[in-house]
């Protein structure tokens, strides 16, 4: 055997690559391919760094007649250290050597969990006592008519709602209201109209043109029904304040402004008249009484009212 081959049970391998080089003859003849490939062996490579070498093993012949020498290898696996090399400060060519230092795995757990009761006594426990503030009566009272007030809906708001609710009723009550605003001024017109109306009632019954006089001193107006009688109608105006009256007749007659002061002026009143010509009319005035012709109409005024000369130029001029 030589220095680059090792013999292990009559089998030569070759130290660098570990393959086998040649068999025994008797062993070549005595197994056959089938025998020796019969079975998967597994990798016999030895590895050089963990075997030594055999410095003085003598070489064998084949032709020797000693037995087979049996070489038992022992290795032994050993990690290697690292070792630290020093450089020098003066070489800045090397790299650096890091060290990464590996921290523990910590294999994590799932902890302890509270009941829920306890959560929730816990809660009740923790919870901040609440300080509430004793307010003032008075302010206590504004607050109250502030919050009344702005829950109270105004009248518009009401309306709205009501109209929203019921458009039918909103309408007919609109029609209602706008029925009763026509009869109530027709009825105050009426009731104005009410004296022009039964005086024209009257000229009509007692067949003369007579009119109302469309001027009422202050204070004055018309007591009773207007009262007629076959030519001739009679109107009496009283105070509202006081038992004062005048009445107003108109008859149907021929005369004209002479025939009245000699027939009638004179007759009641003598010398004591005055005479005023007012719009084309002749007035002839003794004390309240008055009396002028004007259309075939014969006009007097009569009673105990404190008629002024103005007062009676005005009814005299608007009828």
């Amino acid at each position: 055997m030589s220095e680059k081959t090792v013999t292990v049970k009559g089998t030569v391998y070759d130290k660098r690559t570990g393959m086998p080089l040649q068999l025994e003859r008797g062993e070549l003849h005595s197994k056959s391919a089938q025998q020796i490939h019969h079975s998967l062996q597994k990798s016999k490579t030895l590895n050089r760094r963990y075997v030594k070498r055999d410095t003085a093993a003598p070489v064998h012949s084949e032709t020797e007649a000693k037995p087979a020498e049996i070489h038992t290898i022992t290795t032994q696996r050993h990690t290697p250290t690292p070792q630290t090399t020093h450089h020098s400060h003066a070489v800045s060519h090397f790299a650096p050597t890091h060290t990464h230092a590996t921290s523990p795995k910590t294999i994590s757990d799932i902890g302890p969990t509270p009941h829920a009761l306890a959560i929730n006594a816990s809660k009740k426990v923790a919870k901040p006592v609440l300080h509430t503030t004793v307010k003032p009566s008075q302010v206590l009272k504004q607050e109250a008519i502030a919050k009344a007030m702005a829950q109270t809906p105004s009248k518009a708001d009401r309306k709205d709602v009501v109209q929203r609710k019921h458009p039918k009723m909103t309408r007919m009550v609109s029609i209602a209201s706008a029925s009763l605003a026509v009869l109530l001024l027709g009825g105050y017109f009426t009731y104005l109209s009410m004296p022009s109306i039964s005086t024209r009632v009257a000229a009509a019954q007692a067949g003369i043109a007579a009119n109302y006089p469309g001027y009422q001193p202050t204070g004055y107006s018309l007591s009773g029904p207007v009262a007629y009688q076959q030519g001739r109608v009679t109107m009496t105006f009283a105070a509202n304040a006081g038992p004062s009256t005048y009445t107003l007749d108109q008859t149907k007659s021929g005369w004209d402004s002479s025939a009245v002061l000699d027939s009638y002026v004179k007759p009641h009143a003598g010398d004591s008249y005055q005479t005023t010509t007012s719009n084309g009319l002749t007035i002839y005035t003794y004390g309240s009484n008055a009396a002028w012709v004007n259309g075939g109409i014969f006009y007097t005024i009569s009673g105990d009212a404190p008629l002024s000369d103005d007062q009676i130029q005005h009814i005299a001029t608007s009828l």
